[in-house]
């Protein structure tokens, strides 16, 4: 069953905004306000049952598949594991401090359920039309499933 992300209350009364502790020019602010990764919930609604337990938002697992890249991280268990360490990536989620980040593996399984050449075609895209627009120039491949990607990464700091 596919669920919409709904930040979690805090659990303490600690007045910590993720907004404030994000500087005003740090990269993901501009990513995050020219992107739409709205797409992608339309894209693979058919692919997720109504009964059953809820899934991680598909905009939060683009978000992190583009994490990945974006950073270089080596895995995505690596990613996960510095997830709760990285004030900008939480706030680029829309998680808070006090949430639980998902395991490693619901981004491979994400990438099983909606095909590999469905999910990397539409994230390709968009990210292509960021480069287009100048946000940061491609200058590695990796690979993903069993396609050969030219990726983003940034050199505009």
């Amino acid at each position: 069953m596919m669920k919409k992300h709904v930040g979690q209350e805090p659990l303490f009364v600690v007045d910590v905004s993720l907004e404030k502790r994000v500087r005003k020019n740090h990269p993901l602010r501009r990513i995050r306000a020219g992107v739409d990764y709205g797409f992608v919930r339309r894209r693979v609604a058919h692919l997720y049952g109504y009964n059953g337990n809820e899934s991680v938002d598909p905009e939060v697992l683009l978000k992190l598949m583009f994490l990945l890249f974006y950073y270089d991280v080596p895995s995505e268990r690596e990613l996960m594991a510095t997830l709760p360490e990285r004030l900008e990536w939480l706030w680029f989620l829309g998680y808070s401090l006090d949430e639980k980040v998902p395991d490693h593996s619901v981004l491979s399984k994400a990438r099983r359920r909606w095909g590999t050449r469905r999910s990397v075609s539409s994230s390709c895209g968009r990210w292509s039309s960021a480069l287009r627009r100048g946000w940061w120039r491609a200058r590695r491949c990796i690979w993903m499933g069993a396609l050969w990607l030219r990726m983003p990464r940034t050199t505009r700091w």
